[in-house]
């Protein structure tokens, strides 16, 4: 067992580097130069009398992980692990520095760790035992929330398909321990995504303008939304409000309250940073927006690194990733964004999921087999009332033997109209348009084009059914098929003219991930996107309530 940990951590090779022997004075020895250096903090002897039966609380203190405690002593014969002065600072640090990436260090046992650590020559031998004990529940408990998060999605949302991290926390620190660098260890486990590094400067950034912020001008929700040229008492403190946000410098002058012209721009401005529906109209959305504090941001900032560490530490070599919240797909490829698309995906009621799959085929010219939901909550009582619906959408109806079936013939009242399989055929109304990019999934979830094009200009685009309208498809088609050939310019217009649907292959590997972020950090700027799904303030909630 001991090898194969070994092993496994071979991957933390890239992350860990040799002990730095110019550390800075620690907490045991900040106090004065000349302290007294402990090394064992315990016998084996002495750590077994805590063992099997560990309590879940030790010196008050309440243990994250008891069953690994037990069983990560037990396998090294109780010997003591933290023999090292340097190890023992090095989590200290790690634990005060859990803040910068919107962790909480009182989580991982500080308070008690700076008492002990920095009177470790005065404490008894019980003080001692437990001293090494919580200092090895501390380092699985941040490994564990750094890899994977503090919180865990699957009791969260109703549909989470992406994975949770894997690791091996008794063997990352067995191996910070040969390597005298607890620091490194740790790190290695930290998201090393662009998102998750802006958002930690995003929250420095923020945190600071928290602090500074006193009083903010808050603006009356009461009341119609403000269009162009209208007057409206609100107007000044807009103004205020937009000056102690950075985007208006002119002097406010209360007696001008008319939406004019330089505050439209300056509304546009703020409502494209803020994933607002740029109209140019002053409405509810902008209103609470505008009223959102530093504060408020910060917690939004925490609710999304939160949401880093859930997601996958490797994305792929190429992977295609949609950001639910703020309607964009990305491909990227060795690291590089190659192509960036707009998206409408799931309205509220019925939610585009988040999960991870992989790319199996392109279908040009797709039918539409119609997902359940939108079957028995649409298509079903339209029929019903109307017998001429069938036939106007171009659906053609199937028994579960394959049997097609007339319309006309249906008693829509049965309950086995619900077993019946509903196609709608490739054609200028079929919703999917010219083509559907497929990775079975269970969710029923895949790409797709539209015939409805316009709806892309808009802001706010949580208008499908749950999967995802892709702008400019087929140029992202084409990409995917990049490495066939075969499949040049020429030969999918043959294809697309002549109106049957055919069925490609995707031979290279490609990953896809529907996500959901609502802050990030683009070009040294923190953007935001609109809570779309309402979960920011949950997650929040779950958070701080988990302290």
């Amino acid at each position: 067992m001991k090898f194969f940990r070994i092993l496994m951590l071979s991957f933390f090779l890239s992350f860990i580097s040799c002990g730095d022997d110019n550390r800075e004075p620690g907490i045991e020895t900040i106090k004065e130069e000349e302290a007294e250096v402990v090394e064992a903090l315990a016998s084996a002897d002495l750590i077994s009398t805590k063992f099997p039966e560990i309590s879940n609380s030790v010196e008050n203190i309440s243990i994250k992980h008891k069953n690994l405690l037990d069983s990560t002593y037990a396998g090294r014969d109780y010997k003591p692990i933290w023999t090292n002065r340097n190890l023992r600072e090095d989590l200290y640090r790690s634990i005060e520095r859990a803040s910068e990436d919107g962790l909480t260090p009182e989580d991982y046992h500080l308070e008690f760790l700076e008492n002990s650590l920095s009177n470790l020559s005065n404490l008894n031998d019980e003080e001692l035992i437990s001293t090494e004990i919580i200092l090895t529940d501390a380092f699985f408990a941040l490994a564990s929330d750094y890899n994977s998060g503090k919180l865990n999605p699957k009791e969260i949302y109703s549909i989470w398909g992406v994975e949770s991290n894997k690791i091996d926390l008794p063997g990352l620190l067995e191996y910070g321990v040969k390597q005298n660098d607890i620091i490194a260890a740790i790190d290695s486990v930290v998201p090393k995504h662009e998102v998750y590094r802006g958002l930690k400067r995003s929250l420095k950034k923020y945190r600071e303008l928290a602090k500074n912020e006193s009083e903010p001008t808050y603006i009356s929700e009461e009341g119609k939304g403000i269009a162009a040229d209208e007057k409206d008492v609100r107007i000044s403190n807009i103004k205020k409000r937009l000056k102690e946000l950075g985007y208006w410098d002119e002097e406010v002058v209360d007696s001008n309250d008319t939406f004019d012209q330089a505050l439209q721009e300056v509304i546009k401005e703020f409502q494209k940073k803020n994933g607002i529906e740029t109209d140019g109209v002053i409405g509810s959305g902008t209103i609470k927006t505008l009223n959102k504090t530093y504060l408020d941001r910060v917690e939004q900032i925490l609710v999304n690194l939160e949401r880093w560490r859930w997601y996958p530490k490797d994305l792929g070599q190429q992977y295609i990733i949609v950001n639910i919240a703020n309607f964009r797909l990305h491909l990227v490829k060795d690291g590089d964004t190659v192509a960036t698309h707009r998206t409408m995906v799931g309205t509220e009621a019925r939610k585009t999921p988040i999960f991870s799959d992989e790319v199996e085929h392109i279908v040009y010219n797709p039918t539409w087999t119609i997902p359940p939901t939108i079957k028995n909550k649409d298509v079903i009582p339209s029929a019903s009332k109307n017998p001429d619906y069938i036939s106007k959408k171009n659906y053609s109806i199937f028994d579960n033997t394959g049997k097609r079936l007339n319309a006309s013939e249906i008693d829509w009242s049965s309950s086995k109209v619900k077993a019946y399989t509903f196609r709608q055929e490739a054609g200028p109304s079929n919703p999917l348009g010219l083509v559907k990019i497929i990775y079975p999934n269970e969710h029923l979830i895949y790409l797709h084009d539209t015939p409805s094009k316009n709806l892309f200009s808009k802001n706010l685009r949580a208008q499908s059914s749950g999967c995802v309208r892709v702008q400019d498809v087929l140029d992202l088609a084409k990409m995917l098929l990049s490495d066939q050939p075969k499949y040049d310019d020429e030969k999918i217009e043959e294809i697309l003219d002549s109106g049957k649907t055919t069925t490609i292959k995707i031979t290279q590997k490609v990953k896809v991930h529907h996500l959901y972020w609502t802050a990030w950090n683009e070009k040294g700027n923190t953007r935001f996107a609109e809570d779309i799904y309402k979960r920011d303030a949950a997650i929040y909630k779950l958070l701080t309530d988990n302290n």
